[in-house]
């Protein structure tokens, strides 16, 4: 089940790894991604710090962390391919796969619904 931030970044949790992306709300308000900025492997995140950035052609935006945890794996394929985010920002063009720190601060983030309702308040 992915869970969402305020800020719009989603993580779904497998165990104690994590995948991290945007929303496809938020792709589109960035409109058409040009670079993505990937963090190393072994990066330490801390929940609501920037650990990445993404580039559009109108603005260059940090990604925060949802959850506290360690870098263990990113998507290459979006160093070459960033327009991947626009077309698959749910799917394939998560950024960072982690090592979660504490799996139980996922349940404090949004759910579906929950994100979808704070998402059209922000209209």
């Amino acid at each position: 089940m992915k869970k969402f931030t305020k800020t719009h970044e989603w993580i779904e949790v497998d165990g104690e790894t994590a995948t991290i992306g945007i929303s496809d709300f938020a792709q589109k308000e960035l409109s058409d991604v040009v670079y993505v900025e990937l963090p190393e492997i072994e990066k330490k995140l801390e929940k609501g710090e920037s650990f990445m950035i993404v580039e559009s052609v109108k603005v260059a935006s940090d990604i925060n962390a949802p959850v506290n945890g360690e870098v263990i794996e990113v998507n290459s394929l979006l160093e070459d391919e960033p327009e991947k985010v626009n077309e698959s920002a749910e799917a394939d063009a998560w950024f960072v796969k982690i090592k979660l720190s504490d799996p139980k601060e996922v349940d404090d983030l949004l759910d579906e619904n929950s994100y979808k309702e704070y998402t059209l308040s922000e209209k």
